[in-house]
């Protein structure tokens, strides 16, 4: 196995950083392989803020669901789906910033902020760094907005803490690979892989001395307490993304 395979194999999510400094250097690199992923039609739509403040990052550790891990961390990074600088390129051409009418513009902005993510995730753990994703910023993304300065047209999407770390955490089960990779069409036979998911998680939990629970439980009791995990309904169109081909004829 070569090492993007290996490093991409090992994939851990860390809830505690040594308070080691995370190096100016190492964080260039991690932000250039994030710049250097792919975007739609070269658009470049992602913007990462670091944040290395004390208060600020205690600040987005309360906005985010009072997440100890996101003041903890040396860094913390916030990527942001970034239209700003389309609706400057118009500006610069005379031509009208039409997208944010568009649904279609807010999924390539979360695609590419996701592929923009792995890419740093990637570089991050291969320069000897633990993450965690952090989709917490989404849960009051008006003070994420606020304390950050975004202007129209910026969106923060998801936040990655980093840092170095010193003890080493057990890998979270996945589901089989044939989960997930579907052959020419999708197969709606997943029932049997979550039960198998269920006992591999229960084994994992049960030789840490943790309380055995199911992945089904967790993820179903998740998504019925959280019908509106965040207030981006409102903040959305408060920074200009308004969808109007979503409304009904």
């Amino acid at each position: 196995m070569n090492e993007v395979l290996s490093t991409l194999a090992n994939h851990r999510s860390y809830r505690e950083f040594s308070q080691r400094y995370v190096e100016q250097e190492v964080l260039e690199k991690v932000i250039g392989a994030a710049q250097a992923a792919p975007s739609w039609i070269n658009g470049q739509h992602v913007t990462i803020i670091s944040v290395r403040d004390e208060e600020r990052k205690r600040q987005l550790s309360v906005l985010s669901g009072n997440q100890k891990h996101v003041a903890g961390a040396p860094v913390f990074l916030v990527f942001c789906m970034d239209f700003y600088r389309a609706k400057l390129a118009g500006e610069i051409e005379n031509i009208s910033f039409e997208a944010e009418r568009d649904v279609d513009v807010l999924l390539t902005g979360a695609t590419d902020v996701g592929i923009a993510l792995e890419a740093a995730i990637v570089a991050a753990e291969s320069l000897g760094l633990g993450i965690i994703p952090i989709g917490g910023v989404r849960r009051n993304t008006r003070g994420v907005i606020d304390l950050l300065k975004l202007p129209k047209y910026v969106f923060p999407v998801v936040g990655l803490c980093v840092g170095y770390t010193e003890a080493q955490v057990p890998k979270q089960p996945r589901l089989p690979l044939h989960a997930i990779w579907h052959e020419e069409s999708y197969n709606s036979d997943q029932a049997g892989y979550l039960r198998e998911l269920n006992e591999t998680q229960r084994q994992l939990l049960k030789a840490q001395g943790l309380e055995e629970k199911d992945w089904t439980g967790r993820v179903a009791a998740f998504f019925a307490a959280n019908p509106e995990y965040s207030d981006a309904k409102r903040t959305l169109k408060e920074q200009g993304f308004t969808c109007d081909n979503l409304k009904e004829e």
